[in-house]
């Protein structure tokens, strides 16, 4: 990311009329686009006047919308799809990425588990195929290295690297079982997200951190005992879509923050307090 001598630098070129400058300008943050759309992006939020205006006028020159406030909206209207909120906020940090490449290899993934589907079969045998075609055939695996790493959290990059954290691997698992009709929900188990199955007389759980490994209700307690977590009520419930995209969001503000890239905590912290918005508008109503 640019430092604050490059971003003052930036600044004083920002509002020049000179069609010289604006070119040489614009060439430079096309050479730099990602660093460029988030300085601008960050002035679109934060700047005052004029900055505001030259931060639109290059992104539209660079054929980027603004993707923080659509995300923005997204959020503010509390209507909640997992997997376009997913690419919307994917959108924030790379405004170019081709969201329906991602959503072909996800396609492919649940063709290729219908595929395999024997009927009759249970919940838990479908699970168990949703295994073999994410972790055994696609690769995917969690990697404790991700933990810090910003881009664990976005699906794009997951799907790409086949590597990250509980909470990006257990959207990807949903997305895929939705794929197949077979409904999972998200349960965010203090200390190890995973995914949930309440279709069957008893609850299971997936623990996509480990490779699809399956816990009763009684397995979930002792990992919460053994690691010390303590238990409440809703500890074992499914959270709402926006839930997950919220957590996601505080997820990046802490990875971001640890990787010591201020604006980018900083935005994702604006977008955690714009969901605690749009619950507190929702309820009120």
């Amino acid at each position: 990311m640019w430092d604050s001598a490059q971003k003052s630098s930036l600044l004083q070129l920002l509002d020049d009329p000179s069609p010289v400058v604006q070119q040489q300008l614009f060439d430079y943050f096309s050479a730099n686009e990602e660093n460029a759309v988030s300085f601008l992006q960050e002035l679109m939020e934060n700047g005052r006047g004029i900055q505001v205006y030259y931060a639109k006028f290059y992104l539209n020159k660079l054929g980027i919308d603004n993707t923080v406030e659509t995300f923005r909206s997204f959020i503010e209207s509390f209507s909640y799809e997992l997997e376009t909120g997913c690419w919307l906020l994917d959108r924030t940090v790379t405004p170019r990425i081709d969201t329906t490449r991602y959503s072909a290899m996800l396609d492919e993934m649940g063709i290729r588990a219908l595929d395999l589907f024997i009927e009759p079969c249970s919940y838990k045998e479908k699970c168990r195929v949703l295994n073999r075609v994410v972790f055994h055939e696609n690769g995917f695996t969690g990697d404790l290295d991700e933990y810090k790493n910003p881009n664990s959290s976005f699906i794009s990059h997951v799907l790409d690297t086949k590597k990250g954290i509980p909470l990006s691997l257990s959207i990807i698992y949903i997305l895929v079982a939705m794929r197949c009709g077979v409904d999972l929900r998200p349960i965010a188990i203090p200390g190890r997200f995973m995914v949930g199955c309440f279709s069957e007389d008893k609850p299971f759980f997936i623990d996509v951190f480990e490779g699809g490994r399956f816990l009763s209700v009684a397995d979930v307690l002792i990992f919460l005992e053994s690691n010390r977590i303590e238990y409440n009520e809703g500890s074992l419930s499914p959270i709402p879509v926006g839930e997950v995209l919220k957590r996601t969001c505080k997820n990046l503000q802490n990875q971001y923050m640890a990787a010591k890239d201020q604006d980018h905590a900083l935005l994702f912290e604006s977008f955690v307090n714009a969901f605690g918005d749009a619950y507190k508008r929702a309820h009120r109503a």
